[in-house]
């Protein structure tokens, strides 16, 4: 019987390789910590770098790198192909080198060298898995290309043994080669050859004996020779195995660990990845963000500029204080963060992405199995003269946030525009203010804020009035003038001096990548995706503020970029990426925000929204405390509510005022998206406490409201109209049945005061011919004072929608 015992040598060297794979497996987890550190340290995140500093670590980061290479080759090596992705399984030997080779072609371009590839047959199975021949390739590739001149060839052949029982993978290159007393020694660990040395190329001496581990491990041999070009060839002879067992549709490959790429690391992308790895824990998944930040709360921004957060590191924290960086993504979630790498090209065919290093301009590719785009928005910049003047800046990422704390940093009060009166823009005008500025809010549209009704948007606008605020609507910015940095706003309502500018006119979805990619755009200019957030490719799924969605009320594509949808959205993708069955259903536009100590919130359609669209609106406002009105902190809220007068389904809530709004607005957000009616909505079981809510809810007041006008038990006239009428100088009579002392603070103009208490004893000073509209400060009274009237055979008499409190004209005081 033979023998198995191994003699000295191979004892001594399957000892030395145990060792060297118990240390690498030792040093992989503070080598990968390091790289990460590293990373964040070229990020920016712990402060700006002198040059220096970026050459040196960008010099430690690539030696780094090229540490955890020979880790992962070592642990291969000395624990077997159990490591590189689970046995034996088959693998196409042809796919491996097609895909090596799309992988190193822009480096071996880089280099002027010629590759090459010679495949000639379609498929070619082999006992190995298929990250194992990839890393067999990427090994023996980088070897040419690394020994390879400028003008010199690479070439990689795979072709069937004329037996049909073997197939051949060879590498020839044109470089250093290897001479012949040298040939056996190169696929020993840690051993390279003198021509090898003698270039001066870096290497440990691994990557070869990589490959021999792998090619024996599937039952092959590995040798090298002379090339035709006088450089070394490497010869792979792999034996045919058979071809996989087709997996059913719809399965998950069980061959292969799950290959997600995620590009954009802000919402949408960290919670894709965060929801993959839930799902699939031995999925390999890397987010690109193209920014030195990842996952950061960019609502937060205008915040930032004003002070009230005080730290940028607040808005990429865990809520107990942990950043969130590329070293939190790799130890704590499991995935890797690529930041500051900018995505450039999507290859579909190949199933890649094409990177760029944005620190030192280095180009990979990353294959992926599923690719998930959230590539987020940009600001629009519209092209007035002098926009690319210094101080005028959009609020759309931290850069621009410290670009404009920067600018209010000096020690001066300053003037300030906001062009666009928008979200973004109001928000920032608070912050603006915190800081001492004359601001001014400029608009080209007839009011601020178009996600509200006219009168609506006008209270808000009298709230920033008051704050000292200009705001200037129907108004376009023609000029930005300056030498060098803005010192003058010109519009066409004159010009002003302006010491820094904020672009807030919005944001349209950045679909770049997906365009070039041939994926399939919508008519709003966000990425077309279906309710499973795929895209026209069945393997792209696209989330947050890039794509297209549509609206649950109408069925209408809509484009509402928002962080809440964003986060929704990337846990829909990751769920059905992974293999499971989760819609989007769409949204309704819920919105909120804060100016000054106002809420401003909306959700469903406006009025004028629901008009265009055909349906037969009423409408109802009712102002009143948030709370009980005996309780301190009570505070008056601003509701209007939109309602199709043929079902009565509640169409749209809008809410401003120091009360809670956002409160009411989820409760109609909610309803809408059940599809209630506001006679459901009146009875909802919602909760009371006095510092909580009245014991009818402002909501339920509202639908009340709408309910008396629809059951026609309330003749409602809104605000505008009754502007109108006086305007026009409409015999009509204007009665105020607040008490004395309310009306000598604030009243109508040409208003007649009749206090409630007196009115049925003052009926006869009433004229019975003349149209007669009653309110008081939010019309409670006023609906009673209109109740009397009718009792008392008044035809003509209507209550003023939201009363005084509700309305956008100005007043005598």
């Amino acid at each position: 019987m033979t023998s198995m015992a191994m003699n000295p040598s191979d004892q001594e060297r399957s000892e030395r390789l145990r060792f060297a794979a118990l240390a690498a497996h030792q040093l992989r987890s503070p080598v990968t910590t390091v790289d990460s550190i590293l990373r964040t340290l070229l990020g920016g995140f712990a402060g700006p770098l002198t040059d220096r500093q970026r050459d040196l670590l960008t010099k430690a980061d690539a030696r780094c790198n090229q540490a955890l290479e020979s880790v992962r080759r070592l642990l291969a090596i000395g624990g077997g192909l159990e490591r590189l992705g689970g046995g034996a399984e088959a693998a196409d030997v042809v796919d491996a080198a097609r895909r090596a080779v799309q992988r190193w072609e822009a480096e071996a371009s880089r280099q002027e060298i010629t590759l090459l590839a010679s495949l000639d047959v379609d498929a070619a199975y082999v006992a190995a898995p298929a990250d194992a021949l990839a890393e067999v390739l990427d090994a023996l590739l980088s070897n040419a290309i690394k020994y390879t001149l400028a003008h010199g060839q690479i070439r990689v052949v795979v072709a069937p043994d004329p037996s049909g029982k073997t197939v051949r993978v060879s590498v020839a290159d044109s470089g250093v080669g290897v001479a012949e007393e040298d040939r056996d020694k190169v696929f020993e660990p840690f051993t390279r050859a003198p021509s090898a040395k003698a270039s001066s190329r870096p290497g440990a001496g691994l990557g070869l004996a990589f490959v021999k581990a792998v090619v024996e491990a599937s039952g092959g041999l590995a040798a090298v020779r002379k090339a035709d070009w006088g450089g070394a060839e490497f010869v792979l002879d792999f034996p045919l195995a058979e071809k996989p067992q087709q997996i059913e549709k719809g399965e998950e490959s069980v061959r292969n660990r799950l290959r997600v790429v995620i590009v954009g690391g802000v919402a949408a992308g960290p919670k894709v990845a965060s929801k993959v790895i839930r799902l699939r824990p031995d999925a390999d998944v890397t987010v690109v963000e193209r920014g030195k930040l990842l996952s950061y709360a960019g609502c937060g921004l205008p915040y930032y500029v004003s002070g009230v957060v005080k730290e940028q590191k607040e808005l990429m924290c865990t809520p107990i204080g942990v950043v969130r960086d590329p070293v939190f993504f790799r130890n704590v979630k499991n995935f890797r963060a690529m930041n500051q790498t900018e995505a450039l090209q999507v290859d579909r065919g190949a199933k890649r992405v094409r990177v760029r290093d944005v620190i030192n301009g280095d180009d990979a590719w990353l294959e992926y199995d599923k690719l998930v785009l959230t590539t987020g928005a940009v600001p629009v910049v519209p092209p007035i003269p002098g926009v690319e003047l210094d101080n005028v800046f959009t609020l759309h990422g931290v850069h621009d946030a410290e670009g404009i704390r920067t600018a209010l940093a000096e020690p001066k009060a300053r003037d300030a525009v906001i062009v666009g009166g928008g979200l973004i823009g109001v928000e920032a005008t608070e912050a603006l203010a915190e800081h001492g500025c004359r601001v001014t809010i400029v608009e080209m549209l007839p009011q601020i804020l178009s996600i509200l009704d006219w009168e609506m948007a006008r209270l808000v606008e009298r709230h920033l009035e008051s704050h000292g605020v200009r705001v200037l609507t129907s108004t376009k910015v023609t000029a930005f003038e300056g030498e060098g940095r803005v010192r003058r706003v010109a519009t066409e309502a004159g010009s002003f001096p302006v010491d820094l500018a904020i672009l807030a006119i919005g944001v349209r979805p950045n679909v770049r990548l997906a365009r070039e990619a041939g994926l399939e755009v919508g008519e709003t200019g966000g990425i077309k995706v279906n309710e499973h957030m795929q895209t026209s490719d069945p393997d792209i799924y696209a989330a947050g503020d890039c794509v297209q969605m549509h609206n649950l009320l109408t069925g209408a594509p809509c484009y509402v970029p928002l962080g809440s949808t964003a986060n929704k959205q990337g846990r829909v993708a990751a769920v059905n990426l992974c293999g499971g069955e989760e819609r989007f259903p769409g949204v309704v536009g819920s919105t909120v925000c804060k100016v000054f100590d106002y809420c401003v919130a909306r959700t469903g359609l406006t009025e004028k929204a629901a008009r265009e669209l055909g349906y037969d609106v009423v409408t109802a406002l009712a102002p009143a405390p948030d709370k009980a009105h005996f309780m301190p902190a009570a505070k008056v809220l601003f509701l209007k509510l939109v309602v199709d007068a043929k079902t009565r389904r509640l169409l749209g809530a809008q809410a401003t005022g120091p009360g809670d709004g956002s409160k009411r607005i989820d409760v109609a957000a909610m309803a809408i998206t059940a599809g209630m009616t506001v006679d459901q909505l009146a009875n909802a079981d919602l909760s009371y406490a006095p510092p909580y809510s009245p014991a009818m809810d402002n909501i339920i007041t509202a639908a009340n409201v709408a309910r008396n006008k629809l059951d026609g038990q309330m003749v409602g006239v809104t605000p505008m109209e009754v502007k109108r009428m006086l305007d026009d100088g409409r015999d009509m009579l204007l009665l105020d049945v607040r008490s004395p002392g309310e009306y000598e603070q604030v009243r109508l103009p040409g208003s007649t005061l009749i206090p409630l208490g007196a009115l049925r004893g003052r009926l006869h000073e009433l004229p019975r011919d003349k149209e007669i509209v009653t309110f008081c400060k939010i019309s409670l009274r006023g609906y009673e004072a209109a109740l009397i009237l009718k009792a008392a055979g008044f035809q003509d008499v209507r209550v003023l929608d939201g009363g005084i409190a509700m309305w956008p004209y100005e007043t005598v005081e």
